[in-house]
């Protein structure tokens, strides 16, 4: 099966503030806030929501295609990608621009507050799903992007009949309330975090039935309170896997819909795909860093288990690094 990742590319610069934002911040005077935060460290990650996601179904047997424009500087990540198995031909390079970055500062209650330069992503609308072998595609997901590129990827995967997940998150801000109703309406499912969910409510004027309805499937992430899996009249509550220990957040929720987008190519169960997903979670906040994780399926299947007991798609997942359907 084929699945395609659409989404930023970027590198991560990620840094720690040795505090907490709240006890910086006056509510009084939030309408004019100057605020510097001095931190402890900073690294370079490689990063980005397309890379991510891909990265960790790599993890999981998958060797997703990702479709993306990148900067003169991505060598070195493209290499990266294609060692773990990641078909990069859908990555356009954009010779006269920088690969996009992503500065976020962390504080000791994992919070963030962060940046984002567009650079080539800016350009992803120059790509087309037209070019790609559209019709062998499976699934793609349309994540945080160019907001131009993901209204046009929206309405090609509509005209082409290629099932979509809509992933408007970070960028819920920055598309039309007409636009956010156009990916979410008829997608195969939405998902966002509990913040992004309102956000669009509050962007759109929908109640939260409404917006459920949008979709065939909505999933609401709640950090360490899980998350919530709406499929028809359907109600699913997934719990967090505990990180041992909690190191940083970053790429996490990317590790997520990896775990969701495994378990809906292979036909799982919402119950098993959900808890894959927050397994997948949870690995990413082990480590600094979207990338830096690893396991074997083996010890992933190991640890589903330590965690939830036994599941019968086990046997199957076990089984996907040897497959050739994929």
């Amino acid at each position: 099966m084929r699945v395609v990742i659409t989404g930023s590319v970027a590198y991560d610069y990620l840094m720690s503030f040795p505090g907490r934002f709240r006890e910086h911040i006056l509510p009084e005077h939030l309408h004019r806030v100057s605020l510097s935060f001095l931190v402890d460290s900073m690294r370079k990650q490689r990063g980005g929501c397309a890379p991510n996601i891909a990265y960790n179904l790599a993890l999981l047997g998958e060797r997703p295609t990702v479709m993306a424009t990148v900067g003169c500087d991505f060598a070195e990540y493209r290499a990266w990608l294609e060692g773990w198995g990641i078909d990069t031909s859908a990555i356009v390079e954009i010779e006269d621009e920088f690969t996009s970055s992503f500065f976020v500062n962390t504080d000791l209650d994992n919070n963030q507050i962060a940046t984002f330069y567009m650079g080539a992503m800016g350009k992803a609308d120059r790509l087309s799903f037209r070019d790609l072998d559209y019709r062998s595609v499976d699934l793609t997901i349309i994540s945080p992007n160019a907001p131009t590129a993901m209204v046009k990827y929206v309405r090609e995967c509509k005209e082409l009949g290629i099932p979509y997940i809509y992933d408007p998150s970070q960028q819920i801000v920055r598309l039309e309330p007409d636009q956010l109703l156009e990916g979410t309406r008829g997608a195969r499912m939405l998902i966002v975090n509990e913040y992004e969910f309102r956000l669009i409510q509050n962007r759109t004027g929908l109640s939260e039935e409404e917006l459920r309805a949008l979709p065939e499937i909505t999933i609401v992430t709640r950090g360490e309170q899980g998350s919530t899996l709406y499929i028809g009249d359907q109600v699913l509550s997934i719990p967090a896997v505990p990180p041992e220990p909690l190191t940083e957040p970053t790429g996490a929720g990317d590790a997520y819909r990896a775990g969701i987008i495994k378990g809906m190519l292979r036909g799982y169960s919402w119950e098993v795909t959900g808890r894959m997903a927050a397994l997948a979670a949870t690995y990413a906040l082990e480590q600094v860093g979207p990338q830096n994780h690893r396991y074997s399926l083996a010890e992933f299947v190991a640890r589903f288990r330590r965690v939830f007991g036994e599941a019968p798609e086990l046997a199957d997942l076990l089984q996907a690094e040897g497959r050739t359907d994929k």
